[in-house]
């Protein structure tokens, strides 16, 4: 069983949640989730299964959407609705305008402090481990990138909802308590859904209700890769399954990986271009199969 499964995961749950839910339905070991969900929040949660735990990092390295509430009076130190209370300040009426102002400031390339509370670790360990346990411990900012972000309501004057798309390793309530203290006002993370990973969305992904009565889908491992294909020729797919680089005689579009395919049109793994050649990146067969 190899493939990659779209789950709606639901508030409630913790992705690890989910992937235990789907080890003993498939009963199937080999098999991890793409990007890890904050419990109370829902939406995609892409799921690979078999080899295709092979190719996550080409996934999980693809742009994500999300659709996030804010609700100002007060801040909490996980920056949801979960957390204990921190700062308290009176509820004040924003224009349109100077929400979206604040917005546009986070657009494109920027440094982003992770929370606390977030499963980011630091010398081996997760930083919700060193909160847990009450010590503090410096958080360096990562390089982050934000490729839209737009309002989508604001309900005067307690909650603003707003559209997210964003690179790998973006923490939307770092993003919350970044936008409230550029408004000057107290808030926290009130809803958060991930509308898409790469390829998943909302519109087909499958609840674990249709999963448990088996009203799924399961995605092809080549069908989420965002990778220009190369057909194999015999002798070419006799020195990749070796792992021995080819004369790039495929390929005319700039690209730095390809998808692989054996002389029988079968999805065998993902190749690296470097100038005139064409190397082995991951493979997803041995050379005796």
């Amino acid at each position: 069983m190899d493939g990659f499964l779209n789950v709606l995961k639901p508030p409630g749950m913790t992705s690890h949640d989910v992937v235990s839910f789907l080890r003993k339905k498939f009963n199937i070991k080999k098999i991890g989730h793409l990007g890890t969900l904050d419990p109370g929040a829902a939406g995609v949660l892409p799921i690979c299964i078999g080899k295709a735990t092979k190719l996550s990092q080409y996934v999980v390295s693809q742009s994500k959407t999300y659709r996030a509430e804010i609700t100002f009076g007060f801040s909490t130190d996980s920056i949801d609705k979960f957390g204990n209370i921190t700062n308290a300040t009176p509820v004040k009426i924003f224009t349109i305008d100077r929400i979206q102002e604040v917005l546009t400031k986070f657009k494109g390339d920027i440094l982003q402090v992770p929370p606390i509370y977030s499963a980011k670790k630091i010398n081996g360990k997760k930083l919700y481990e060193y909160a847990r346990e009450g010590k503090s411990i410096e958080i360096k900012a990562s390089p982050i990138c934000i490729y839209d972000i737009k309002l989508v309501s604001y309900d005067i004057p307690y909650r603003i909802m707003f559209d997210i798309k964003c690179s790998k390793g973006t923490y939307i309530r770092a993003l919350v308590r970044d936008v409230c203290d550029k408004l000057n006002i107290a808030g926290y993370m009130s809803m958060l859904i991930r509308i898409s990973v790469g390829p998943f969305s909302l519109e087909n992904s499958y609840t674990l209700e249709d999963i448990k009565t088996d009203k799924y889908n399961m995605i092809e491992m080549s069908n989420v890769l965002p990778f220009p294909d190369v057909y194999l020729n015999n002798f070419d797919y006799k020195k990749i399954i070796h792992g021995r680089p080819i004369e790039n005689n495929y390929l005319d579009v700039n690209s730095n990986f390809v998808k692989l395919y054996n002389p029988d049109n079968l999805f065998i793994g993902i190749g690296k271009v470097d100038s005139s050649k064409i190397y082995v990146e991951r493979l997803l067969v041995g050379a005796d199969d």
